[in-house]
């Protein structure tokens, strides 16, 4: 983590906010905008058609919403990007990333219908490109067969670093050079901007989950997309608008309000992995244990490992639900990022929707179990897992 992140952490995004007399950012819940002359709406409006990110006058909450907007800069002040566009999850995200590569094809006379992607990934991720929903054919290939799967009609190349839920790291250099000119989006929710900025290593689009730890507190659902490609954001954005896939605007003042609290809980949370991760590789219960603590990509392009942690448990699902149903400290939940541990089964939830070749080809077994530390005592975390692998 840069030396000023932490202070960057708590003024970004706030830059308006001297200039409206106040200290906390507001919460503008307004669905619509009065407009002071109809020749003022008409400008508004086209504006926002041409996928600007505001216009003088907001007109209506689908187009542009200031509480979201101050949000969407301060994750953009973080990854180094120009252009943040946030929307209501982390997978209205991922599908409007899909159908903005349409739009800029559109634009550019160039048909993009093509998706070359590194697995693993999000099981949410994984079933919408694999479904042919938005009639977008993908090629899965390893970082090595990336230059020789492009194709004309290639729009993405699209990879997850550190990936879900096994932790696998993919170069994220390596990628962008095989792409070429094609933009490569990184699935950035695992490290967040604290730990892994993909921007500056030559990524074209990067994008969160926000529900994990830009929200932290597992009382939001948000999805941001972040790039330095102003085609992109307007393709972005006018996908949104067309979609009305928006955030809420107390969701965005809620994600304002938990980033500057952001670098103090990756940092203690994977302090605390870091320690859970040296007991659990010395449990003779635990066949494996998947941490980027020691792996040489991850050393070179992240300041840390993270906080989640994946192990498979000798014993196969039986030992894997035998854990799950007996933590009493660590929460056996879905999702990640929280100020608390949570404990997942990839294989019986988040990526259950896969098919049995796509779970295998991901390295994602039936003992295999996704830990998601938090920011309690390490020694209580340890405690915990020891009793219910024992029990």
């Amino acid at each position: 983590m840069p030396d000023s992140f932490r202070t960057r952490a708590v003024h970004a995004g706030r830059h308006d906010l001297t200039e409206l007399g106040v200290h906390a950012p507001p919460l503008d819940y307004s669905s619509t905008y009065p407009i002071s002359s109809l020749e003022e709406g008409v400008v508004s409006i086209d504006s926002f058609i041409e996928g600007k990110a505001e216009a003088k006058n907001p007109i209506y909450s689908r187009l542009f919403n200031p509480t979201v907007g101050r949000w969407e800069q301060g994750v953009c002040e973080l990854e180094g990007g120009s252009s943040g566009v946030a929307f209501g999850s982390g997978m209205a995200a991922t599908t409007a990333a899909l159908m903005a590569m349409r739009v800029v094809g559109m634009g550019d006379g160039r048909a993009r219908n093509h998706v070359v992607a590194v697995r693993p990934l999000y099981g949410g991720t994984d079933h919408l490109l694999a479904s042919g929903l938005l009639g977008l054919e993908v090629t899965w290939a390893s970082v090595d067969q990336i230059a020789q799967s492009i194709r004309p009609d290639t729009g993405l190349v699209w990879i997850e670093t550190p990936a879900n839920p096994t932790l696998s790291v993919v170069d994220i250099k390596a990628a962008c050079e095989a792409a070429g000119d094609i933009p490569v989006i990184v699935d950035n929710t695992f490290s967040t901007p604290i730990l892994q900025r993909p921007l500056e290593l030559g990524a074209g689009l990067v994008l969160h989950s926000a529900t994990k730890f830009l929200g932290g507190h597992g009382d939001v659902l948000a999805g941001i997309v972040v790039t330095k490609d102003e085609t992109w954001a307007s393709a972005l954005r006018q996908v949104r608008i067309l979609t009305g896939a928006v955030l809420h605007p107390q969701a965005a003042w809620l994600l304002h309000r938990s980033l500057p609290t952001l670098p103090l809980r990756v940092g203690q949370a994977q302090s605390n992995a870091i320690e859970v991760c040296v007991w659990l590789r010395e449990q003779s219960s635990i066949n494996k244990v998947m941490f980027p603590d020691q792996d040489k990509t991850a050393l070179g392009q992240m300041d840390g490992p993270g906080s989640l942690i994946a192990f498979e448990v000798d014993g196969g699902f039986e030992a894997a639900a035998k854990l799950i149903n007996h933590v009493k400290l660590c929460v056996p939940a879905v999702s990640l990022g929280s100020c608390d541990s949570l404990i997942q089964h990839p294989a019986g939830l988040t990526h259950r929707v896969l098919s049995d070749e796509a779970r295998l080809e991901g390295g994602i077994t039936e003992g295999l179990v996704r830990l998601s530390v938090g920011i309690e005592n390490a020694k209580d975390i340890i405690a915990d897992l020891d009793q219910a692998l024992s029990g």
